[in-house]
């Protein structure tokens, strides 16, 4: 049974407001910070007590006010920006990694995440918008998106949101990694929402901060973009699985709120892949030598597929890609030849 125990933070999630900074144990805080535009609205960044200052564990989004929110926050749990001195980072995705490189300025810390995610970030060009854009337009077409597709999911994003360079790291995390010293969290690689994903599990106090690999009420987005590893939903069930057997009596996210019952939510996620699965191989049975996109906008969305729609969009159509490599992995679909995907029963 999955029971939420950040009772504060999930009555904010469903007024719509920020939660407040919470201390979660002992020296252990979690702090919002706003994701302005974003249906996830922010980020849990946690606050970790070291003997000479705080360890951060993801930063936050690169604007403005998820720097004033993260300052502030600290100064609730009794520190300032200067008194970091580690930035763990879960995944390399903006809304983690975006304020690492302004908190490594402002107070001289370290910034530390698995290599595999080292790799993505120096492959994006260091916020190169063209080289960003040509790289997602093909992606988009090849996905059989139409040129009004490439305008709303890519050009029209990039437009709004601009590109920012993000941070390298100063410090590889592998695997079992002890980063914060001896007696501290121990990095588990999680693969699968991105290719080095790095859940931080403290066995003394059975705590797992799990980033976006396991969160309370969704599933975490899994595509296939160039780079990856060909079969991303498989790493990620198989992550999952290893995730479930930890000894984990609370698990702290970075989106929504708290929860206990970590190996429940597992299966549940488990079988929400499975059913996606099975719902793929239905449509395409159905409609043979369809495109990903074309199946993108047959799947069941937790909204209809109109209102799906810019980077949201393309995140959608990147899941059904993902569910689509799967199961060729598994011998049950086939991609034709061609520059388009188009697919049919194996």
């Amino acid at each position: 049974m999955v029971e939420v125990t950040g009772t504060a933070q999930r009555a904010a999630w469903q007024q719509k407001v920020l939660p407040p900074v919470e201390q979660v144990r002992p020296g252990l805080w979690s702090i919002p910070v706003p994701m302005a535009g974003s249906p996830l609205r922010y980020v849990l960044v946690y606050a970790l007590a070291l003997p000479d200052g705080v360890a951060l564990v993801d930063a936050g989004w690169p604007t403005d006010d998820a720097w004033t929110a993260l300052v502030d926050g600290l100064g609730e749990c009794g520190y300032a920006i200067t008194d970091v001195r580690a930035v763990l980072i879960t995944h390399w995705h903006a809304d983690h990694l975006g304020l690492a490189g302004t908190v490594r300025e402002a107070s001289g810390a370290w910034v530390g995440m698995h290599p595999l995610d080292a790799a993505a970030v120096k492959g994006r060009g260091g916020g190169d918008r063209r080289a960003w854009v040509e790289g997602l337009s093909t992606w988009v077409r090849a996905r059989g998106g139409s040129a009004d597709d490439v305008t709303e999911t890519v050009v029209m994003v990039a437009d709004s949101r601009g590109m920012r360079a993000l941070a390298e790291p100063d410090r590889l995390i592998d695997d079992g990694d002890l980063p914060l010293g001896p007696g501290s969290v121990r990095a588990v690689w999680t693969p699968g929402h991105t290719a080095g994903h790095l859940c931080f599990l403290d066995e003394g106090q059975r705590l797992l901060l799990a980033g976006d690999h396991v969160l309370p009420r969704i599933s975490p987005n899994i595509t296939l973009h160039p780079g990856q590893s060909t079969d991303p939903l498989g790493d990620f069930l198989e992550s999952l699985t290893r995730t479930g057997s930890l000894p984990v009596d609370e698990v702290l996210p970075a989106h929504e709120y708290r929860f206990a019952g970590l190996p429940d939510r597992v299966t549940a996620l488990h079988e929400h892949h499975a059913a996606r699965l099975a719902e793929v191989t239905t449509l395409l049975a159905a409609a043979p030598e369809s495109t990903t996109w074309e199946l993108a906008a047959q799947l069941t969305w937790s909204r209809p597929w109109p209102q799906v729609q810019g980077m949201i969009r393309r995140s959608a159509v990147g899941e059904t890609y993902a569910h689509l490599a799967h199961l060729a992995r598994l011998g049950a679909v086939a991609r034709m030849d061609g520059e388009v995907d188009r697919w049919r029963l194996a």
